[in-house]
C-alpha cells in the first residue's frame, strides 16, 4: 500500500468540523412525509431562499468561448463585472474557485510557515484550514470584546500583536469575517477604524473575509476597502449573496501590485472553469437587476432571521443579536453539562438528529455557544429548532423570560 505524505495525512486531519456534520446530516435528510425520522442541518451556512430566482436564467452554450482555456486569474469579462458590482478596479482582482481558495491564496503570498496571522475570536472555524492549512503560517486567537463575549474588540488584537512581538513571533496580517461569521454582527466603520489602526501600529496587513457583504439585512455595511490604514485584501463571493454555494466562485481583491503578482501565479492550481465565469459574468450583465436581487435577498434573510429569533424565544434559549448572514449566534450556557460542550452537541445531535454547530468549532472563549443557521426552508427550520426546544426543555433549568445569561450579560443578548 502506497504510503500517504505527512503533508497529506496532515490536511485529512485538519478537515473542518462544519464539513463533517454538513455531510453527515445531509446523507438522510428529513421529509415530512418519507423520512420523518431524518436529520435536519441547521449547521451549514447556506443560502437556501433564493434558487426560485435563479430559474429564469439560461446558461450560456457551450462553444468556443466558453469551453477554451481562459486567464487563470479570471476572465476579463468577468472581472469587469465584479468589479462593477464591487466598486473596485478589475486589474486588482483575482478570480478561483471559491472564497476557500482565496483565503488560502492570499495567505499563501502574505506568510511563510511559521507567521502568525492574528485573529478575532470567535472566528469563521474553517480559517484554521483556509488560511493556514497549505501556507503554514499560525493563527493567533486574539479575545473578544469582555462586554459581551462576542463582539470585535481591536484592543483584544493589540494586545496579541504586542505579546507576539515580544516573543519573537513574526506576524504578517489580521484576519476577521466581516460582516461576521458566525455572529452575524455588523461591524461599525468606526470599529473597523480602530482596528485598521492597530493593524498600521504593528505593520501589518488586513484580510477581509466579506462573503455576507450583500447579506445585510438590518443597517449598513463598511467595507474594509473604504478605511484608510494597512494594506487591505478582502475575499468576496457568490456563495452567500446569491445563493450560489455550490459553483464554487471566490473573489480575492489586493490593491497591492506585488502581492497581486503573486496571487494570480497561485490561481494555477484553482481556477474557476471558464463555463461557469461565463454564467455569472451573465449574471451581474444588468445592475438594475442585481439590485433588485440583493434587495430581495436582504429581504428574505431577514425574515428567516425573525422566524428563527422568535422560536429560540420561545423556548428561552438566549441569542447574540443578529443583522447579517444566516446563521445566530445561540446561548446554550444554561444546560451545558459537567462533562462539557462537546457532550451536549453529542447528545443533541444524537436526541433530535437536528445539526447545529458548538461554539469550539469558532474559538468560541466560553463554551456553551452554539451557530444555529436559519436560512432555509422556513418549516424545517421550525422543525429543528421545535425538537431543540423540547430537547432541551427535557433537559430542566430555567424556562422564558426568567433564564439568566450564564456569563452575566444578560442584557447584551435578546
Amino acid at each position: 500500500m502506497t504510503r500517504v505524505s505527512r503533508q497529506a495525512s496532515r490536511l485529512v486531519a485538519d478537515t473542518p468540523a462544519i464539513a463533517e456534520a454538513h455531510f453527515r446530516a445531509e446523507a438522510y435528510p428529513y421529509h415530512p412525509r418519507l423520512r420523518r425520522d431524518g436529520w435536519l442541518n441547521l449547521g451549514t451556512a447556506e443560502n437556501r431562499l433564493l434558487a426560485d430566482l435563479h430559474t429564469g436564467q439560461r446558461p450560456p452554450p457551450l462553444g468556443e468561448a466558453t469551453t477554451r482555456y481562459a486567464p487563470l486569474y479570471g476572465t476579463a469579462e468577468l472581472r469587469e463585472r465584479v468589479a462593477g458590482h464591487l466598486g473596485v478596479d478589475a486589474e486588482d482582482l483575482v478570480v478561483v474557485a471559491g472564497a476557500t481558495a482565496a483565503l488560502d491564496v492570499i495567505a499563501s503570498v502574505l506568510c511563510d510557515p511559521g507567521d502568525g496571522i492574528v485573529v478575532p475570536t470567535p472566528y469563521y472555524g474553517a480559517f484554521d484550514t483556509d488560511l493556514a492549512g497549505r501556507s503554514g503560517a499560525r493563527l493567533l486567537p486574539a479575545p473578544p470584546d469582555p462586554a459581551d463575549g462576542y463582539g470585535l474588540w481591536p484592543e483584544g488584537v493589540r494586545r496579541v500583536l504586542a505579546q507576539a512581538r515580544r516573543a519573537g513571533t513574526v506576524v504578517r496580517a489580521v484576519a476577521l469575517a466581516s460582516p461576521g461569521n458566525p455572529t452575524g454582527s455588523v461591524h461599525p466603520a468606526a470599529l473597523l477604524r480602530e482596528l485598521a489602526a492597530v493593524a498600521a501600529e504593528f505593520g501589518v496587513d488586513l484580510i477581509a473575509d466579506e462573503i455576507y457583504a450583500g447579506s445585510v439585512f438590518e443597517g449598513d455595511f463598511t467595507s474594509l476597502r473604504e478605511i484608510d490604514g494597512p494594506r487591505v485584501h478582502t475575499v468576496w463571493g457568490f456563495a452567500k449573496d446569491f445563493g450560489l454555494s455550490g459553483l464554487k466562485a471566490g473573489v480575492l481583491h489586493t490593491p497591492d501590485p506585488d502581492v497581486r503578482e503573486a496571487a494570480r501565479a497561485l490561481a494555477y492550481f484553482a481556477p474557476l472553469s471558464t463555463h461557469t465565469q461565463a454564467v455569472l459574468a451573465e449574471l451581474l450583465a444588468e445592475p438594475v437587476r442585481v439590485t433588485a436581487f440583493l434587495a430581495e435577498n436582504r429581504r428574505r434573510l431577514g425574515i428567516s432571521y425573525e422566524r428563527a429569533a422568535g422560536l429560540l424565544r420561545a423556548y428561552g434559549i438566549p441569542y447574540a443579536p443578529a443583522r447579517a448572514g444566516c446563521s445566530v449566534w445561540a446561548d446554550l450556557g444554561a444546560w451545558l453539562p459537567p462533562a462539557g460542550e462537546r457532550a451536549l452537541w453529542r447528545d443533541i445531535l444524537d436526541g433530535t438528529r437536528v445539526s447545529i454547530l458548538p461554539g469550539e468549532a469558532f474559538h468560541a472563549p466560553r463554551p456553551g455557544w452554539f451557530r444555529v443557521c436559519h436560512s432555509l426552508d422556513a418549516a424545517l427550520v421550525a422543525e429543528a429548532l421545535t425538537r431543540l426546544g423540547r430537547f432541551l426543555d427535557g433537559k430542566g433549568g430555567p424556562r422564558g423570560e426568567g433564564r439568566q445569561h450564564t456569563a452575566g450579560t444578560a442584557g447584551s443578548l435578546v
